[in-house]
């Protein structure tokens, strides 16, 4: 460390090196939901930590974690690093610690520290939806008719790294943002690149024909429609139409819906975890995924739930964030995880009723719906790890952002930044 304070840094080597950092970090968000990318997401992170590190040795950075989100984010850490010692899988828990939660909060902070304008922050929504787009347009592409799938089939049958429902996560947080910005956006070569960008995630997020993303969109929309009415109502018009074309249809009926309601294996699901969770209350399994994938440990509990309920198979994820969170973490890691969420929502809606300019109360308000959408179609999957829990990060980094834009004094603030 000594050694490398010695060293000297120019005026261009560190303008250089703190452009790079959000660079590099746009860089990872775009390929966010593209399967095997991993080593380019690597490479930027890494690179990344490692320039901010560089930086903080040189003193040549504003780096902070100041947050309303940090008192509780450290809370979680450290009940979850005391959770390490009553893991069931030792190994695996300390690695999931680090890649899991470690990780995805060093993601945070980098974006709320190096999108930390509105032009910055304007660019990260237009990254976010050109990524979905572009990956919207890879998957129905690859999927429909490199694969020869017929139309009738969710897109993402049967892709390993983005499964069907974390296809929804990734399409509707986009489908929300572009929503917000068409009617922030002038100049009209955008606004029509914007619409076909919105035309493309809107088609990928059909065609998953996933419920539980469709019910996230009924509220998030909702959210959003009460100050964007006319731009909501042409997309709502646009959507029932599509819906009416589209194989979806047939799983929106009433007769399908109570089937599934009936018959939905996550009911199931849910009894053997908290049959789990009776056993584990504290401190829970530990941090580590891989513990599900235990089939002696969730057979034992498969076999207390109820004979109408007992699945054939001993599922490997409990397929709802809330009880994920209280079987590794127990009750305690719960009410932390649900404290993040409780600051979270208090800081958004400050920002909603007494942001200092409209970007803010109104940017407030759109991400305030896309946390809504994400928190509903996380009673239905695992989100986190892997693209839904960058999306989740993203979104908390977003609105701290806004919080800290909306620190700053009136004359900071600039106006004709906004995004678009």
């Amino acid at each position: 460390m000594y050694q490398l304070r010695k060293l000297k840094l120019n005026g261009k080597a560190i303008n250089s090196l703190n452009i790079s950092i959000p660079l590099l970090m746009g860089i990872f968000l775009f390929f966010n939901p593209f399967p095997h990318t991993t080593t380019i997401k690597e490479i930027c992170f890494y690179l990344s930590a490692f320039i901010v590190l560089l930086l903080l040795v040189f003193k040549k950075t504003a780096f902070s974690f100041k947050t309303p989100l940090s008192i509780p984010f450290t809370l979680f850490v450290l009940w979850s690093f005391f959770g390490l010692f009553f893991a069931l899988d030792k190994p695996n828990s300390i690695h999931d610690f680090y890649a899991h939660l470690l990780k995805y909060l060093a993601f945070y902070y980098l974006l709320v520290n190096f999108f930390n304008t509105k032009k910055r922050l304007g660019v990260l929504i237009w990254i976010i939806i050109l990524s979905a787009a572009a990956f919207s347009t890879w998957a129905i592409t690859y999927f429909y008719f490199f694969l020869g799938n017929d139309i009738a089939t969710q897109l993402g049958l049967g892709f390993t790294e983005i499964p069907i429902n974390i296809i929804g996560i990734v399409t509707l947080f986009a489908i929300i943002l572009s929503l917000y910005l068409f009617r922030q956006v002038t100049n009209v070569y955008r606004k029509t690149f914007l619409v076909i960008c919105l035309i493309i995630t809107s088609l990928a997020t059909l065609l998953t024909q996933t419920r539980g993303t469709l019910l996230a969109m009924v509220f998030s929309l909702t959210i959003l429609s009460l100050k964007n009415k006319k731009v909501l109502m042409v997309f709502t018009v646009s959507l029932l139409i599509a819906i009416a074309f589209l194989p979806v249809r047939h799983r929106l009926n009433m007769e399908n819906i109570i089937n599934k309601l009936r018959d939905d294996p996550r009911t199931g699901i849910a009894y053997n975890f908290i049959e789990v969770i009776k056993d584990y209350p504290i401190t829970g399994i530990g941090f580590g995924m891989q513990t599900y994938a235990d089939e002696k440990l969730l057979d034992k509990y498969n076999a207390r739930v109820p004979t109408n309920y007992r699945q054939p198979i001993a599922y490997k994820a409990p397929h709802n964030l809330l009880i994920d969170v209280a079987v590794r973490l127990g009750l305690v890691g719960l009410v932390l995880y649900l404290y993040i969420i409780f600051a979270f929502i208090q800081m958004g809606w400050k920002k909603i009723k007494y942001g200092k300019d409209d970007f803010i109360r109104s940017w407030g308000r759109c991400l305030m719906a896309a946390f809504v959408a994400v928190f509903i179609q996380g009673m239905f999957e695992n989100t986190h790890s892997g693209p839904p829990a960058i999306v989740l990060y993203a979104i908390l980094a977003m609105m701290t952002i806004l919080w800290r834009l909306n620190m700053k004094s009136d004359n900071q603030l600039d106006i004709k930044s906004a995004p678009g």
